[in-house]
């Protein structure tokens, strides 16, 4: 890592539920774990084929304080981060440094449908 990050964007860590809808279903909702403070930067691009033609699409590396695994505040891939109404969903975790201060979430923006 070549520069501290600027833990200056409050995100909201959610994981998600398998809740009964009362029909015989399920139906998924978020759970909030907490807030941490990270940075966003911009990772890479990438062009892929669509419904209606070639789309593209953007990594984001994310920031985070680092925790011990099996912490509630360490982020897993299933999980996301919510920003207001942007939603940032975790591809992938890992130390960022050796010391394991800080965590790099891969992520992906979710478009609203």
């Amino acid at each position: 890592m070549s520069r501290a990050p600027h833990l200056t964007r409050a995100l909201v860590l959610e994981t998600p539920v398998i809740v009964k809808d009362g029909a015989g279903g399920f139906s998924k909702s978020w759970q909030v774990l907490g807030t941490l403070w990270g940075e966003i930067r911009a990772g890479t691009g990438r062009e892929r084929f669509a419904t209606l033609g070639p789309a593209g699409e953007v990594t984001l590396r994310i920031l985070v304080r680092g925790a011990p695994h099996g912490s509630d505040q360490r982020p897993r891939p299933e999980q996301r981060f919510r920003e207001g109404a942007r939603i940032f969903r975790i591809l992938a975790v890992a130390e960022a440094d050796v010391q394991g201060r800080y965590l790099v979430c891969t992520a992906q923006e979710e478009l609203p449908a």
